[in-house]
């Protein structure tokens, strides 16, 4: 069922999730550093994945994916107290899921501000609304996720970067906001389709073995799905 105000929500998701992904992702792009990379390393400089001009695939990738992305969003949480955390989210998701996928890096230049934005916004929801105890899931779930994903980087290296790590934080807050249920569901949907498209193209010899393989990008789309069926799935799950 949709949210209270779902309409309202879903619109301005579209509109400014979009605009503002399509305007700031390009931009980011352009002026993040580049990462130190091992010796024999190579990867496409952000500028050039940017590239030039105002209206670049970059912009309209970035700007259409916040925009879907916000859009759902709007309609599944309604004008709620941690909407607006959710909006920053897709917008700055949007932008890190382009850049893995064309470079297999997710810049903590992005990131660690988005923990900032995205917190704020908590606690800005929070004094509003009166839900600290949103606020402190929100805060434990995210050292949760941040740790369970910390063991499988030191365990599977290969498998998981520390980029996916600090995601694994900003995400893990985000959804714990929201619910128990959305926490689980959103990361664990990410780890999997992860892994089973990730074992897949393996087999499948599309990237080598020894590969990084960008596993940002289905972390965010778990996320989105533990929004939009997190609850069903818990209440499934409890009878």
């Amino acid at each position: 069922m949709p949210a209270d105000n779902a309409l309202l929500a879903a619109g301005a998701g579209v509109v400014l999730c979009g605009a503002a992904a399509f305007g700031l992702g390009p931009w980011v792009m352009r002026r993040i550093p580049e990462p130190v990379l091992e010796e024999g390393d190579t990867k496409t400089p952000y500028a050039v994945l940017a590239g030039q001009g105002v209206a670049t695939s970059a912009a309209y990738w970035c700007g259409g994916t916040a925009a879907l992305a916000g859009g759902l969003l709007g309609w599944s949480l309604g004008t709620s107290a941690g909407l607006a955390a959710w909006f920053i989210l897709a917008v700055s998701g949007a932008v890190l899921g382009y850049i893995d996928t064309r470079t297999r890096y997710l810049p903590s230049a992005i990131i660690w501000p988005s923990y900032v934005l995205v917190g704020v916004a908590l606690l800005v929801g929070a004094g509003v609304s009166g839900e600290w105890d949103a606020l402190r899931r929100a805060l434990i779930a995210g050292a949760i996720g941040f740790g369970g994903f910390y063991l499988l980087w030191r365990v599977f290296p290969r498998g998981v970067g520390f980029g996916d790590v600090r995601l694994s934080g900003l995400l893990g807050m985000a959804l714990g906001w929201i619910g128990w249920g959305e926490f689980i569901a959103g990361l664990y949907l990410g780890f999997l389709l992860g892994a089973v498209i990730g074992i897949g193209l393996r087999v499948a010899r599309v990237i080598k073995r020894k590969q990084m393989f960008p596993f940002g990008p289905f972390m965010l789309v778990g996320a989105l799905l533990g929004v939009l069926v997190g609850e069903p799935l818990e209440r499934l799950y409890l009878g």
